[in-house]
């Protein structure tokens, strides 16, 4: 003991060294030999992955296959411009694949396994984890840019529509109510159920957008389609209300029917010319604006110019024809056109949501992505893509030697499932290993 206390050590603390240290937080905090070696075997294995799926990625190669703006402008065959157009949008696809995996592939395997020594302390956290599975935090920030860029010019539209289809609201309800026009209430009752249906997805898009863990619970995969509902309630609520004025359209058609001369003062016209001239300039202002949302109002906007040209011309030439009927023809033709558009839009929303095959240019994306995971797998067993109303699921069946080890094959699945969520068509991925192509498809086919 006098040995001991030569070299300061505690008698009444048997668990410090000579040095003054606590022996068994030493031992804890010093990693074994063999837990070293497990963790270096596995940032190895994981190296070695990264490697493989990555090494041929080359995303300066596509721009030498691109034709620019300027250089499709000079094209005069338009069967040979739409080709370019479409070679344009699949290698803008492929380059979008190719940089979601090379700059995610680093942060996705490396958040797997993080504690690899099994000592209960995560080692080496990796992007996924930091960024707590939130994909769009693991973009390239030029994509990440380009995408939020995006969405507020997408905003900024829509408000700017809104606000458009307010002032024309109220300028075509003063004109219908000075004029007896079955067209221009046509007209009035588009402008109303127009703006209702922007109410409906802007409302709808708030609900989808709540972070709530009490509606996490109750919903587990997301509530995307509450979107194409909302679309859908609002279809049959179009086509009912059309269908009133179709059929106040073939009573004053009938003998007994009212035959006067629609009356149309100088305050309809002028603002049915308005809303033409101004959803005209707002469709020119969105049409460069490559975005889904941004093209779908760039549609609407055309639309209405046409709509509201022809509800227009009708009862304005029968005026002045002194031809009675051409009111009532017009209002009916134009509530056809109506219900047939919005009884597509009712069916594709349908169809969406019953799970129908997905365009074939978001299947070939896919198909690409899967191309790329080919230098880990075996192969492709199955590749099925399908809506879920707006959204894509998509499920992949990849093919692996039946003695890989289970890590090996959870991280190239676990890759590829984030890789495909990552792109803004896809909402859920799932993947499953196979290692035999012969083998059932793993679905039962009487639930069809």
């Amino acid at each position: 003991m006098v040995g001991r206390r030569a070299f300061g050590a505690n008698p009444e603390n048997e668990h410090e060294d000579s040095w003054g240290n606590d022996i068994e937080t030493g031992l804890k905090s010093r990693p074994r030999f063999k837990d070293v070696v497990e963790l270096a075997m596995a940032k190895r294995t994981t190296h070695q992955l990264k490697q493989q799926l990555t090494q041929d990625i080359d995303t300066s190669k596509y721009k030498k296959y691109r034709k620019s703006d300027d250089e499709l402008k000079q094209i005069k065959n338009k069967k040979i411009k739409a080709y370019y157009r479409r070679q344009n949008e699949r290698l803008d696809d492929w380059l979008e694949v190719d940089t979601i995996v090379k700059a995610m592939a680093d942060d996705i395997m490396d958040s797997m396994n993080p504690d690899a020594d099994h000592d209960g302390i995560n080692d080496d956290e990796g992007g996924l984890q930091t960024a707590h599975e939130n994909i769009e935090e693991l973009l390239p920030e030029d994509v990440r840019e380009q995408r939020a860029h995006d969405k507020k010019i997408a905003r900024r539209a829509i408000n700017i529509n809104v606000l458009a289809n307010i002032i024309l609201l109220i300028a075509k309800g003063i004109a219908a109510l000075s004029s007896s026009s079955l067209s221009l209430i046509a007209s009035l009752l588009d402008s109303a159920l127009d703006l209702l249906c922007t109410v409906i997805v802007w409302s709808t898009n708030r609900v989808v957008s709540w972070r709530l863990d009490k509606l996490k619970k109750r919903f587990p995969v997301g509530r995307r389609r509450l979107e194409p509902i909302g679309i859908l309630v609002f279809s049959v609520i179009m086509i009912i209300s059309f269908a009133q004025i179709l059929q106040e359209s073939v009573e004053r058609l009938l003998p007994n029917g009212n035959h006067s001369l629609a009356n149309l003062p100088a305050v309809a016209i002028g603002a049915m010319a308005g809303t033409v001239g101004l959803k005209g300039i707002i469709g020119l202002f969105c049409y460069k604006i490559r975005t889904t949302q941004v093209q779908a109002l760039v549609q609407d906007c055309k639309t209405d110019v046409y709509f509201n040209t022809l509800s227009l011309l009708f009862p304005l030439i029968g005026k002045a024809a002194g031809v009675w009927w051409l009111d009532p023809v017009g209002a009916a033709l134009l509530s056809l056109y109506i219900i047939y558009d919005w009884g597509t839009t009712a069916m594709e929303n349908i169809t969406n949501l019953c799970g129908a095959a997905v365009e074939m240019d978001v299947l070939k994306k896919l198909t690409f992505l899967a191309f790329r995971f080919s230098p880990l797998v075996r192969g492709f067993k199955s590749i099925t893509a399908y809506h879920a109303g707006d959204g894509v699921w998509v499920e992949y069946d990849i093919l692996l030697d039946e003695k890989t080890p289970l890590r090996r094959a959870h991280d190239i699945s676990e890759t590829l499932q984030y890789c495909a969520e990552a792109l803004p068509d896809v909402d859920r991925c799932f993947v499953t290993c196979d290692y035999a192509a012969e083998n059932p498809g793993g679905h039962a086919q009487d639930h069809d």
